[in-house]
C-alpha cells in the first residue's frame, strides 16, 4: 500500500476503547490488506507519534437479517496501536 489514507479508514471509539487511551493505546479500523509495519509508518506519518507497537484483530462477518432477506456483514481488520509515554492522539 503506498498511500497511508488508504491504510487507516477510521478510529474506533466506543467505550472499551476510551478506557485505553488512558493506557496510552489506540484502536483504528485499517485495510485487510495492510500489514504491522504498513499500519505503525501510516499512524507515525499521520499523527507525528511513535508507536511502540502494534496488535492486530481481524473481525470476521457476521450473519444478518432484514425481514426475509439474510445477508452477510463486512469484513474489517482492527489495529491497536501503543504509543510511546507522553504521545497522544485527538479525534477532533
Amino acid at each position: 500500500m503506498n498511500n497511508y489514507l488508504d491504510i487507516i479508514i477510521a478510529p474506533v471509539i466506543t467505550e472499551k476503547t476510551a478506557n485505553m487511551e488512558a493506557e496510552g493505546k489506540y484502536a483504528f479500523k485499517v485495510s485487510t490488506k495492510a500489514n504491522k509495519t504498513e499500519i505503525k509508518q501510516a499512524i507515525e506519518k499521520k499523527f507525528n507519534v511513535k508507536v511502540v507497537a502494534v496488535n492486530i484483530v481481524n473481525s470476521h462477518p457476521k450473519k444478518k437479517r432484514v425481514g426475509k432477506y439474510t445477508g452477510m456483514t463486512n469484513k474489517y481488520k482492527k489495529a491497536i496501536v501503543s504509543l510511546a509515554k507522553g504521545d497522544t492522539i485527538s479525534f477532533n
